[in-house]
């Protein structure tokens, strides 16, 4: 018999090969995070080299693209837009998820990437079956009906986080000279 007395049911451990995916994901998340330590929100905002890109806009960046994706898996391609009719106004509105815009702060996109690190951990942890493909969007990026497997889409998230958490260690040794390793 159940009473308000018994504890919840702790879920299961992760393990195997979800948890290889989530232990590679937090270790490219946690390079993203610890290149912002330290900094103001201005110094957040701040472009240091020939790039646009500044470190709060990389997190505002990765935040969204690890929803998108993770959003995807679960719904399909209507998760995301059908980028094949983006005109040059929709790219232009997208750069704006590469910089800190007015009234956002550091603390704030931290905070956001955090809900959605931990979205995308419960759904990795829970997910039926890391075989299940989905049709990709239109884009003109990808092959015309390609599709992708719930793994496939994980590893892009952990590759895509990996290869800004790289450009937020350049940016950030500009700023600086901090470095996120040796």
């Amino acid at each position: 018999m159940t009473t308000s007395t018994t504890p919840a049911t702790t879920p299961a451990p992760v393990t195997g090969e979800r948890a290889d995916l989530l232990v590679a994901l937090e270790k490219q998340r946690h390079f993203l995070r610890f290149t912002t330590r330290d900094l103001t929100d201005e110094q957040a905002g701040r472009r240091t080299t020939a790039s646009e890109l500044c470190l709060g806009g990389l997190v505002k960046h990765v935040t969204g693209v690890e929803r998108l994706w993770a959003n995807f898996i679960v719904e399909g391609a209507s998760a995301m837009p059908d980028f094949s009719t983006w005109s040059e106004a929709d790219f232009a509105r997208r750069a704006d998820e590469f910089r800190l815009l007015p009234g956002e702060t550091l603390a704030g996109v931290l905070a956001e990437y955090a809900e959605v690190a931990r979205r995308t951990d419960e759904l990795v942890a829970t997910l039926p079956d890391l075989n299940a493909t989905r049709a990709l969007p239109k884009a003109p990026w990808f092959e015309p009906d390609t599709e992708w497997s719930a793994r496939r889409v994980l590893l892009h998230i952990v590759a895509e986080t990996a290869q800004h958490a790289g450009h937020a260690d350049i940016i950030r040794e500009s700023l600086d000279g901090a470095k996120s390793m040796g």
